[in-house]
């Protein structure tokens, strides 16, 4: 199944909804796009929802790494939220938990951001 998007607003946070897999190919181009898009548009809160991802490769993971060094770069904060036992499993296997800030649920993550906001301020 392609991956799908669709963006919603919490505040200042962009929720990106992702469905499907993040893969060699397309799907990996498209988020690294996605997240460079909302970037120059000058999105800096960036929280991926990740509820619907079934599959991610190891090119799935270099865009979301290279995604959120992006982001990071340009000044701005990306997390990821609801990964899927499979995902889960994967980030604690290549030790990718040490890179992303993934928070227990939606309201714990966007609330995290006002924290980050706060502490930085």
């Amino acid at each position: 199944m392609d991956m799908t998007t669709s963006k919603r607003q919490a505040g200042d946070v962009t929720i990106v909804d992702l469905t499907g897999r993040i893969a060699l190919g397309e799907e990996s181009a498209a988020l690294r796009n996605l997240v460079m898009d909302l970037i120059s548009q000058g999105h800096m809160k960036i929280l991926l929802n990740m509820a619907g991802v079934d599959y991610v490769d190891s090119s799935g993971l270099g865009a979301l790494v290279s995604s959120v060094t992006s982001v990071r770069k340009a000044g701005g904060e990306m997390k990821l939220v609801n990964l899927s036992e499979k995902v889960d499993d994967l980030m604690e296997v290549t030790r990718l938990y040490t890179v992303f800030d993934i928070p227990d649920d939606e309201a714990t993550a966007v609330k995290s951001f006002e924290r980050t906001t706060a502490a930085g301020a």
